[in-house]
């Protein structure tokens, strides 16, 4: 469950949203499921119309017009508390229990009678996300001003709710989504952030197309209608964390993997430690405008955690004056927009049968390797995801599922704190990968190349997710079976089968399942999944089976004489 708090001063205007049809008129069967004595008694099974909605946002501001107080920040406290979507949807009856023991715990209770209560209200308004298919959830409105005038002590509340959320997960048997299991978590990003690029995109658009034509005497919906062509043209960020996986496993040294990033076409600035410009400690890239807008700059560290600067330099091996001056040269170069400072000539990558028969070796290693080893299973799903980048940059004209796979894998990979210990398998297996995927296009058979390859990766990605669920890992473990369900059932697909030469009969094996694939995640039954291991993988011994054990399928939804919640995120 994952708490997000804010804080405000505008109870009625925090109301008005929650009861309102949100931004994208995503907000479904707005009502009450919980509160305080009265709000509960007074709003549950009331529809929550205009007027009701004033009435609730009055009742709750009422302490704070009556004392006078005011809380550094705001007097209302804010908190949406959300369910993975594995948990599906949970009745009305379920989340009241979840809210009142949310609230009580997180100290805004009446303490067995020594403090005033303070005002509060949980309203449900269907699934988050633009078009209803995110996570279910409830959100919690609270005056922090407490009936008899004093103020609630909410001091590192931010914490609290997060401990508070693991009990409950674990009291509620729903999925444990804390820190303390994963020890990592992906960079989020904002959806007024794509807006804006969006905008500044199609703005740009107009102009380069029609110069007569004025961005600002454009109806409203003819704006927001060419913001949405761009809005839904590409993700940003993705791309981007993509094209740096790949060029970060392609390159030996970091003065080539500036030299790879520039040859994709992106933008790149360093970033210099202060008072100099000799000592690079960061770097940010952009995508190139299209339309003459001005690119929109991402720091490595913001895409993804393993993508600062620092974690990447700990997989290059190579450390001395010349590499170090020769990586300070791209820098510069790429800082004053000059051609590269030590052109290198293409690296020959190892034969595709060369590197499945090095990842091979490397599986039957990782057997042996301890699950609570992070450091070497960090490493393993950074350079597996680095792999498959490489992969998608050499065959996906748009990034489609092996870019998807890609930053599935990833996920695994994005851990809070640097490596601590030295990775027990080789980084130059997956760097030879990369190599070979990348240049697939000048192989004589570039399909089968592929297909050979492919069943190893398999089974590296198959590892990965055993070691997230032996040491209890619950949301990566499920995360890269979907990544296994999913995407690369779509790719396997596409592929045949090394050892036969009828590739439609390979195809035909594995299409069904495929296709149940494209209709969404969790949608395979534990026999397909077996069909599906053994089709794709048959001389993989313990891959059928592997992946039991861990839930697919959305919670079904409770029975009961409460109302029910089935709409969409």
């Amino acid at each position: 469950m994952i708490p997000n708090i804010t804080r405000g001063s505008r109870m009625q205007g925090l109301i008005r949203y929650l009861a309102g049809s949100g931004r994208h008129n995503e907000h479904v069967d707005q009502h009450v499921v919980a509160g305080d004595d009265w709000s509960e008694l007074s709003f549950t099974g009331v529809e929550l119309d205009a007027s009701v909605a004033g009435e609730l946002g009055s009742y709750l501001d009422n302490t704070s017009r009556r004392f006078g107080e005011r809380m550094r920040g705001g007097n209302v406290w804010h908190c949406s508390l959300a369910i993975s979507r594995e948990d599906g949807v949970l009745s009305d009856t379920e989340w009241q229990a979840i809210a009142h023991e949310f609230v009580e715990r997180m100290g805004f209770g009446d303490a067995d009678g020594t403090k005033g209560v303070c005002r509060w209200a949980a309203i449900r308004h269907g699934r988050s996300g633009e078009h209803g298919e995110g996570n279910d959830h409830i959100h919690i409105a609270l005056n922090q001003i407490r009936s008899d005038g004093t103020k609630a002590w909410v001091w590192h509340d931010y914490q609290k709710a997060q401990d508070v959320c693991r009990q409950l997960e674990h009291e509620h048997g729903l999925e444990e989504l804390g820190i303390e299991n994963t020890r990592s978590a992906t960079r989020g990003w904002q959806p007024g952030e794509r807006e804006a690029q969006a905008r500044r995109r199609a703005r740009a658009k107009l102009h380069a197309e029609s110069p007569e034509t004025s961005w600002g005497t454009l109806p409203v919906p003819e704006r927001q209608r060419l913001t949405a062509i761009q809005l839904n043209a590409d993700q940003p960020r993705h791309d981007l964390a993509n094209r740096i996986r790949a060029a970060a496993q392609t390159s030996r040294d970091e003065a080539g993997f500036v030299r790879r990033l520039r040859g994709q076409g992106i933008l790149v600035r360093p970033r210099f430690a202060q008072g100099g410009n000799d000592v690079v400690t960061g770097y940010s890239v952009a995508l190139k405008p299209l339309y003459g807008e001005r690119p929109v700059w991402y720091g490595g560290g913001t895409l993804a955690r393993d993508l600062r600067l620092p974690r990447l330099r700990e997989a290059w091996t190579t450390d001395s004056f010349t590499a170090a001056s020769e990586a300070g040269d791209e820098w510069m170069a790429a800082f004053k927009g000059r051609r590269v400072a030590h052109p290198q000539p293409g690296e020959v990558p190892p034969t595709p049968q060369r590197v499945a028969d090095d990842i091979a070796r490397m599986n039957r290693a990782l057997s042996s390797i301890d699950p609570n080893d992070r450091d070497t299973w960090s490493q393993v799903a950074r350079s597996t995801a680095g792999a498959f980048a490489s992969w998608s940059r050499a065959v996906e004209a748009t990034p489609g599922p092996i870019a998807e796979a890609a930053r599935q894998i990833s996920r695994s990979a994005q851990t809070y704190r640097p490596e601590q210990t030295p990775a027990r398998v080789p980084r130059t297996v997956m760097m030879h990968a990369a190599l070979a995927l990348s240049t697939l296009q000048s192989n004589g058979n570039p399909v089968m190349a592929q297909a050979i390859m492919y069943r190893q990766l398999f089974s590296t990605v198959l590892a990965i997710q055993q070691a997230m669920q032996a040491r209890g890992d619950a949301y990566h473990a499920r995360i890269t079976k979907d990544a296994l369900l999913g995407e690369l059932s779509v790719i396997a697909s596409g592929l045949p089968i090394p050892d036969q030469t009828s590739q439609p009969q390979a195809q035909q094996q594995v299409e069904p399942h495929a296709s149940a694939a494209r209709t969404g995640k969790g949608t395979f039954s534990e026999a397909q999944l077996q069909d599906l291991v053994r089709i794709t993988h048959p001389e993989t011994s313990v891959a059928a089976g592997a992946l039991t054990g861990i839930r697919t399928n959305p919670r079904p939804q409770q029975s009961g004489t409460d109302r029910e919640q089935s709409h969409g995120r």
